[in-house]
């Protein structure tokens, strides 16, 4: 820990985040977070499980230049994808990877973004995961974001928060825009 990370010389507890639901703002909210732990000299790092492995959207160019580590190592849009067998080895990879950050000690914030979508699959067991969360390092915060994030993984964490679509631009025929979307 850092010693910014502690408010007036207690220990930070780790907790487990996340951001579900059908709106918009899940992985957004998550770099939010992402940046503010840089910002307080913390090691944080997110893991993307959808993201292409060659995405250069908005997140990964401001990455490197705050030096923040995003790692995208998926397919893409998995529901639209042609070869869902390497959609899954893709998910399991960085399952093994995500696996050996949580257990390392190094990171206070680890982001899984998109997590939801190789759990819903079966490609990687609710147990399994739930498993390693309790067993990672004491201080060290987990954010998971995606849609339909299961109930025990809900139940699981100390903080959810629930996106909820009123109104999006696509309703309109309004395509991604460039900052705001990717």
């Amino acid at each position: 820990m850092t010693e910014d990370s502690n408010q007036a010389g207690k220990v930070a507890i780790g907790l487990v985040i996340v951001f579900t639901g059908h709106g918009k703002g899940k992985t957004t909210a998550a770099l939010g977070l992402l940046m503010r732990a840089r910002g307080h000299g913390m090691k944080a790092a997110m893991l993307q499980f959808i993201k292409h492995s060659r995405s250069n959207f908005g997140e990964h160019r401001a990455a490197r230049l705050l030096g923040l580590e995003i790692t995208p190592l998926g397919a893409g849009f998995t529901r639209t994808s042609k070869d869902i067998e390497k959609s899954r080895a893709l998910a399991l990879q960085l399952w093994g990877i995500a696996r050996e950050k949580l257990a390392s000690g190094e990171y206070e914030i680890l982001i899984l973004d998109e997590l939801s979508y190789p759990l819903q699959y079966g490609w990687i067991p609710v147990e399994e995961v739930l498993k390693v969360l309790r067993s990672r390092p004491w201080g060290m915060h987990v954010v998971i974001t995606g849609r339909d994030v299961p109930p025990e993984l809900i139940e699981f964490a100390d903080l959810v928060t629930e996106m909820h679509e009123v109104k999006h631009p696509l309703r309109k025929g309004i395509k991604a825009q460039r900052g705001i979307e990717f």
